[in-house]
């Protein structure tokens, strides 16, 4: 059995503009996902590393950061794992490719074996004969492909047991992939003939099958957008052999750092907004993204910003959104008489939220209901802070 570790979009050296000061921890975070990635082939330990594209964010890089990736990279040749890369289209391999730049196997050790194997468009496959398989991945001198890089594959020759291919791109959906720039078909992947496609670009985890072709994205070893809930993963592929019969296992495994959670919060329960700023802190985790909604009918009592609970426990997570989903409350037993003006305002506005309601305005029917909240709390003689 042959074991395979699949990893892609690592994006290291990612300027993460949009992070402000937070930009230099979360490339701190993808450098430890990528040094958790050779930590597991090491330790597990795999036949095979991929590298499915866009191992660098982009094709400037300091030279420190290009010789501490190869230091790490280096730990697999010492442990003689085979690693096999292909540019992505952050770091493609157009005339000022990295990949020219630098000679990452030199660097790295490699030099003279099969350790460290970069794919460029005069080498479009390397046969690794100790472990009887062959790894295919057509690379493109422009980020946009001319073709499908899958269109000239072929897996009867060299001749080998296992044959893996690599892709960085998007499998096509109608009315979504249309402007991507590498796009491959269900079809053309089971046409292949492969036994296992790792593809790289979408920076979520995911597998399927065409044909006889088992294909997975690994997604980003660690989030490189906030949003990314799927990031965080390497794949783990056993390619077995039994009786003329062959299997292919994909196993994730985390690597990243970030973790996301999803807390929902019932109004009613929330007794102030410095009580909910005190139950949110002890949560505090500097590398949780944690996404707050705050649900069913609010007390009128219950004054509160969002914003401002957003920013007293900002510092204390990687990221923290808060959002009230709780609508106010519509009057409650006895309304007071038509004729006094806590009456007329309560019957004037609940009728023009049932109106909004009906039309399936909810939004405005959710300003009109805060509208009524603080119109009671005003004509009762509360105090209000607007």
């Amino acid at each position: 059995m042959l074991r395979v570790l699949h990893t892609a979009d690592v994006h290291l050296g990612a300027r993460h503009a949009d992070l402000g000061e937070q930009a230099a921890a979360q490339r701190e975070r993808q450098f430890a996902a990528f040094r958790a990635t050779v930590d597991l082939a090491l330790a597990e330990p795999v036949d095979l590393v991929l590298i499915a594209g866009d191992l660098f964010d982009s094709n400037v890089q300091p030279r420190r950061s290009v010789e501490r990736v190869a230091a790490e990279l280096r730990r697999l040749v010492e442990g003689r794992i085979r690693t096999v890369l292909i540019p992505g289209t952050h770091d493609v391999y157009d005339r000022a490719s990295i990949y020219r730049s630098y000679d990452l196997p030199a660097l790295a050790g490699a030099v003279g074996s099969d350790l460290l194997t970069v794919l460029t468009p005069d080498r479009a496959s390397v046969a690794l004969e100790p472990l009887d398989l062959v790894v295919h991945g057509q690379v493109f001198a422009t980020k946009r492909a001319p073709h499908s890089p899958l269109r000239d594959l072929d897996t009867a020759a060299p001749a080998a047991t296992w044959h893996i291919g690599m892709v960085h791109g998007s499998i096509s959906i109608p009315g979504q992939t249309e402007g991507d720039e590498v796009v491959i078909t269900t079809d053309e992947i089971a046409a292949s003939k492969l036994d296992y496609l790792a593809l790289g670009h979408w920076h979520s985890t995911s597998k399927g099958r065409a044909g006889t072709t088992t294909y997975a994205y690994s997604g980003a070893p660690e989030p490189v957008a906030l949003d990314q809930d799927r990031a965080g993963k390497v794949l783990l592929i056993a390619l077995d052999q039994r009786d003329g019969k062959k299997s292919i296992t994909v196993t994730e495994r985390q690597v990243g750092q970030t973790r996301f959670e999803r807390l929902e919060l019932d109004a009613p329960t929330i007794p102030s907004q410095p009580a909910l700023i005190q139950l949110l802190a002890g949560r505090a985790d500097p590398d949780l993204v944690l996404d707050v909604r705050l649900i069913g009918v609010r007390p009128d009592a219950l004054d509160l910003s969002a914003d401002e609970v957003e920013a007293a426990v900002a510092g204390q997570f990687l990221k923290i959104r808060v959002r009230d989903r709780s609508v106010p409350a519509l009057s409650e037993g006895t309304i007071p008489p038509q004729d006094t003006i806590l009456g007329a305002f309560i019957r004037d506005v609940e009728a023009r939220v049932a109106e909004l309601e009906a039309a399936g305005d909810d939004l405005a029917a959710a300003e009109v209901r805060d509208a009524l909240r603080l119109g009671r709390l005003l004509l009762s003689g509360e105090e209000v802070t607007l």
